[in-house]
Parts: C-alpha cells; sequence; structure tokens
C-alpha cells in the first residue's frame, strides 16, 4: 500500500474552495496555519493509514476528528480529505453534528432543564430548600443568572444548586442521551463492511430540516469523521483518532464569531464549555495524534501538563 507516498505533504497546495463536511449551512476558511496542521497530521499518520488499509478486511479505514468547536476540526477534516483525495485514496467527510437527538434549539432548552432540575433536586437532598428560596430561584431563572459563579458568591445556598446542576449537565453532555451514538456506529460499521450506498442524516436548525442522503461510497476507502465526540467512548469504530486541543474561552469565541447560538455568552454556555473540556481531557489519551493549542505535535503527557 504505496498511494499515500505518491502525496508530496511538504509541497501540498491546497486552493481557497474544497469540499468540506455534510452538515447543512458549515463552510471552511482555510489559512496557511490550518494547512501546516494538516500537514503535521499527515506526516504523524501516514504509516498508520497504509497499514490500516492494507489490513481493513473491507480495504476501508475511519479517522476521527475531534476537539472544541474552536479547535478547527471542520478545516483539518476538510484538508486531510482533499489531500487524501489527491493521493488517490477516496476519501468522504462526515460531520457528527448531525446526530443529535434534538435539533440545536431543543438540546440547549433540554441541557438548561437538566441542570435546572438537577440544582433543585440538590437542594432538596441538601435540605436547602425553602419556599423563599424558591422565589429567588424563579427571579433568577427569569434573568437567566442561576448559573453565574457571582450569584452563588452572593447567596452561598446557590453553591449547592449550581454544583448539583451540573453534575447532572455532566451526565447528559456527549452521552447516548443527547447523542445518537447508536446510529452512528451502524453508518461506520456499514462503511466498514464495504457497503457502496448508505443513508447519511441531514439536520438544519429547524424541526422541519431533517432529512436523509444515500451516499455513494463506491470509490471511498477513508471516511472522516469531524466531530466534538469522535474520539468519545461511546463511538466505536475509528481507526485513527486525531484530538486537536483548545481552549473554552477559544470555542467561546468561536461561537461568538458565528453568530448561530443563542446566549453565547452567558454562564451557562461557559459551564457547558468546561463540562465538555473535561470530558475531552479524559479520553485524550486515546487520540493516535495530539496537536497542541499552537499546531504542534505533543505526547498525551505534553497534553497533560499544558492543560494543568
Amino acid at each position: 500500500m504505496q498511494m499515500l507516498r505518491m502525496l508530496d505533504i511538504d509541497a501540498l497546495d491546497v486552493p481557497e474552495q474544497i469540499p468540506h463536511g455534510d452538515m447543512p449551512g458549515d463552510g471552511v476558511t482555510i489559512g496557511q496555519d490550518n494547512i501546516e496542521r494538516a500537514k503535521t497530521v499527515l506526516s504523524a499518520i501516514q504509516g498508520t493509514l497504509e497499514r490500516r488499509l492494507g489490513e481493513s478486511a473491507g480495504g476501508r479505514v475511519v479517522i476521527g476528528v475531534c476537539g472544541g468547536s474552536g479547535s478547527g476540526k471542520t478545516v483539518m477534516a476538510s484538508v486531510l480529505g482533499y489531500a487524501l483525495n489527491r493521493a488517490g485514496i477516496g476519501a468522504y467527510i462526515m460531520s457528527g453534528d448531525n446526530y443529535p437527538r434534538r435539533i440545536p434549539a431543543a438540546n440547549d432548552a433540554e441541557r438548561l432543564r437538566l441542570f435546572r432540575m438537577g440544582g433543585l433536586r440538590g437542594m432538596l437532598a441538601s435540605g436547602e430548600y425553602s419556599d423563599e428560596k424558591a422565589v429567588v430561584l424563579r427571579e433568577l431563572w427569569q434573568a437567566d443568572a442561576d448559573a453565574e459563579p457571582e450569584t452563588a458568591r452572593k447567596l452561598p445556598w446557590m453553591q449547592t444548586y449550581q454544583k448539583a446542576g451540573a453534575q447532572a449537565l455532566s451526565g447528559y453532555l456527549g452521552t447516548p442521551e443527547e447523542i445518537d451514538f447508536d446510529e452512528v456506529n451502524d453508518i461506520i460499521a456499514r462503511f466498514k463492511r464495504g457497503e457502496r450506498h448508505i443513508p447519511l442524516k441531514r439536520m438544519g436548525r429547524e424541526e422541519t430540516a431533517i432529512w436523509y442522503e444515500t451516499v455513494d461510497f463506491t470509490t471511498t476507502r477513508v471516511m472522516v469523521i469531524e466531530w466534538t465526540h469522535a474520539n468519545s467512548d461511546f463511538l466505536k469504530g475509528v481507526d485513527i483518532p486525531i484530538y486537536l486541543n483548545s481552549t473554552p474561552m477559544q470555542t467561546l469565541e468561536h461561537r461568538r464569531l458565528r453568530n448561530r447560538d443563542a446566549q453565547t455568552d452567558s454562564a451557562f454556555t461557559t459551564m457547558v464549555l468546561n463540562i465538555e473540556q473535561r470530558k475531552l481531557d479524559s479520553q485524550a489519551w486515546k487520540a493516535q495524534v495530539i496537536l497542541s493549542r499552537e499546531g504542534k505535535k505533543i505526547t498525551y503527557s505534553a497534553y497533560r501538563r499544558e492543560t494543568e
């Protein structure tokens, strides 16, 4: 299996317009920094990819690109896919963001509901709940201030509420309760069995914007999944996991620039991002390649030092 060696990684030239993930409405802007990061990854996975393609019963391999939403997953996957296609290895870029159980607005509402119910139950369990505090809580809910750290500093009993709410939220984020991992795992299994035509889900931002498109994988040998959860313990069949490190603040800035999510700057959103980052941290050891925030390939030990 020598096909990837036909690509001169150092001389890789990427045009402005290249195919990207299949999430409706997504686009990519490619800079030289993105290309250099992709070259680093390609150099790191070249040998493993060639070996995996040779060993695979169906002659197919799945690459997972994970990280926070400001880490450059979509661009990385796009450049990897472009490079592999140029090397004669058919590649398809699949966005895992098509597979939550709810559209974004409904999922945001479910996250908030779980946080608030978890907080209430935590107060009940600790004996801190009272009718007077319930009145204060309703006012905080109406002001979307119940996740604010300053609120807990002013009202110490809110520490119990916020801690219990965060625990309830953590039990949902990135789990099968939030994400349809079964469907994604089935797609991966069918792809690796060599199926030529597989229907893939498309999800917009409205309840009426959900549909399927049948994708022709006849000439595709590599599926590149770009997704926050591409290194999750719930995901099965990823051969080469790649982790792009970023910080919750970078993710927050990325969401702000996209301007697609409500209450981007809220304390609750910050809480969600911090929980997601802790989960990414706990899974990073499984990645074959870890890129630092500066785009350098680092060991897991170096990653741990970077995130301490």
